[in-house]
């Protein structure tokens, strides 16, 4: 084709037809609205997210509950939880080894005062114990100091009741009588001493004591062994292992 013919056909402007456009309007498929059409992909995501709403829901509070638990320490060889630095975990642990720590210090303190209960008991026990032996030293003390000074009375009395074998058929009654009254006497005086501790001391038919008896008189027979108590002149009194006053006494010697 000629260069001119050529140059004519691309000047031209195509022209179409009203029934020629109808028909290929009719002859082309349909087209479907932009507004229903959903991409491929986020068409996959929202049926996804529309199908396990649930597992979604709990894969989240899982993830919150992990986050939230306490570390746990790990145990030892001997079964007790191992000690974890507080740099290793988060805050929970470094609360449980404070935990730890302030119960370790109070059962010292715990320990600490049942020592000095211990000791503040055991020296109350000890201070009752001087007190009662200290008031039993007191109280001994206080009942020989007063029965020493009623022995020589009840010496008088004995005395006066000894000459009541001497007296002759012809005494008269009265007289009888108030012997009555001194042996009374004697015997309620001899229950005091007796009801305060106060004992008489052996002394006739027992070998010789230096610690209780005091010899005034020494007799040389053969009727009784050497070193024995034959008559007791004057009665001897104890308190317990305290003597109040020793018994003078006759002690045979060999003869």
């Amino acid at each position: 084709m000629a260069p001119e013919k050529k140059a004519d056909r691309a000047n031209r402007i195509p022209i179409n037809f009203l029934d020629s456009d109808k028909e290929a309007r009719s002859a082309a498929p349909p087209e479907e609205s932009s507004s229903n059409t959903v991409p491929d992909d986020d068409q996959k995501l929202t049926n996804s997210m529309a199908a396990e709403p649930d597992a979604s829901a709990a894969a989240l509070e899982e993830a919150e509950d992990a986050e939230d638990a306490p570390t746990q320490p790990s145990a030892q060889a001997d079964g007790s939880p191992a000690d974890v630095a507080p740099s290793t975990g988060g805050p929970e642990v470094a609360e449980l080894v404070a935990t730890r720590a302030e119960l370790k210090r109070l059962e010292g303190e715990v320990k600490e005062l049942k020592d000095s209960l211990a000791r503040r008991q055991a020296d109350f026990e000890n201070y009752r114990k001087r007190m009662e032996r200290e008031r039993s030293e007191t109280y001994n003390r206080v009942v020989a100091d007063i029965a020493g000074k009623l022995l020589p009375v009840l010496d008088n009395l004995k005395r006066a009741l000894e000459t009541e074998a001497s007296i002759e058929a012809s005494e008269s009654d009265e007289f009888r009588h108030f012997l009555s009254g001194v042996d009374l006497i004697y015997k309620q005086l001899n229950g005091v001493l007796d009801a305060l501790g106060v004992k008489p001391v052996a002394a006739e038919g027992e070998r010789f004591n230096p610690h209780l008896h005091e010899a005034v008189v020494t007799e040389p027979t053969d009727d009784f062994e050497p070193d024995t108590v034959i008559q007791e002149i004057v009665r001897g009194f104890r308190m317990g292992d305290k003597l109040i006053r020793p018994a003078l006494v006759k002690v045979a010697v060999k003869k």
